[in-house]
């Protein structure tokens, strides 16, 4: 692969697939801008067995076999495996009817792909989306410390302040379900940007913006719908959002490559985060402090997401893809 990246980025998508991480992939593997080096698997929303089958579900939906699918940990560092399958369904993709997918697992593991690639090209241009548990970056920066300089933007789906936490009272569950690895991350010294709660809770999956990805036509519009519908009920469901207006289910992980593409699209501010690991009735709060000098503040929250933005941006590309 040509390590020219003119006018492009290098990306390590790391994910526990899960019905919004299926967006995410779909939009990042139709992405012209985003070259996809590998995708990474972790245990989070459902069995890292699991989340490395969807990952290849996905991934043949998209007709993109060329990437590589990795798989990772297992558990999180020090506690024990949590699931969010009543959210995502009992295997991870909602409504979609399983079958084994066509192409196999890469060799080797995450973690040891996640180390190689960061230090074959070159210092600052691999980004990593996390959209799962952090474990495998932890994990991987634990291995090789000078991985912390050598990323690119380190791209998360993570965290809570003003919305409060979709797990617990102050937890979003990413950062939870390893809140040991996402502290790790966080103090790592890699460039880091948190799309938490207070921005995905700006991207609602209406009817109206689902119907819109849907016509594009193709097998990834039709399973990013399909997962899409699978949210609204089940977010209807369980927390009480109202589907209709601009209150359909929040969209969370695919805020992550929709930065990528359109930073645009958010807004950020400088900041400190810390995350919550002593405590049970707190464990995984991210306590994220603006009382922070812009010029060396370590990381960057967003705080605002043009929704309809980020939907535009989702049905363009996988229409362009299935030209």
């Amino acid at each position: 692969m040509t390590k020219d990246l003119t006018g492009k980025q290098a990306l390590i998508i790391d994910c526990d697939p899960g019905v919004d991480d299926t967006v995410g992939l779909l939009l990042a593997l139709a992405a012209p801008r985003l070259v996809v080096l590998a995708i990474t698997t972790v245990g989070g929303n459902v069995p890292v067995v699991k989340t490395s089958r969807n990952a290849r579900i996905v991934r043949q939906a998209a007709g993109r076999e060329d990437v590589p699918v990795f798989a990772g940990a297992a558990r999180p560092l020090v506690r024990e495996p949590a699931g969010a399958g009543e959210f995502h369904g009992a295997e991870g993709l909602g409504d979609v009817v399983i079958t084994e997918p066509d192409a196999p697992l890469a060799e080797g593991d995450a973690v040891a792909a996640i180390i190689d690639l960061v230090r074959a090209w070159p210092k600052g241009s691999v980004a990593v989306a996390v959209m799962g548990p952090m474990t495998n970056l932890a994990l991987a920066l634990r291995q090789a410390p000078d991985l912390s300089g050598r990323l690119g933007p380190v791209v998360v789906m993570g965290g809570a302040r003003s919305e409060g936490g979709n797990i617990t009272a102050s937890a979003e569950f990413n950062i939870w379900a390893d809140p040991d690895a996402a502290a790790e991350v966080f103090a790592s010294g890699a460039r880091v940007i948190a799309f938490g709660l207070d921005a995905t809770h700006q991207v609602r999956a209406t009817e109206d913006r689902i119907a819109r990805i849907e016509a594009t036509g193709g097998e990834a519009a039709a399973l990013a719908a399909s997962t899409l519908r699978f949210s609204q009920r089940i977010e209807r469901r369980i927390v009480g959002w109202p589907i209709s207006g601009e209150q359909g289910a929040p969209l969370h992980d695919p805020c992550t490559v929709a930065w990528l593409m359109r930073p645009d699209l958010f807004t950020l501010k400088p900041c400190r985060i810390e995350v919550e690991t002593v405590s049970d009735l707190t464990r995984g709060h991210t306590a994220v402090e603006f009382r922070v000098d812009a010029g060396t503040a370590p990381h960057l929250w967003a705080v605002a997401a043009d929704g309809e933005g980020v939907f535009d941006l989702i049905a363009e590309t996988l229409k362009g893809a299935a030209r």
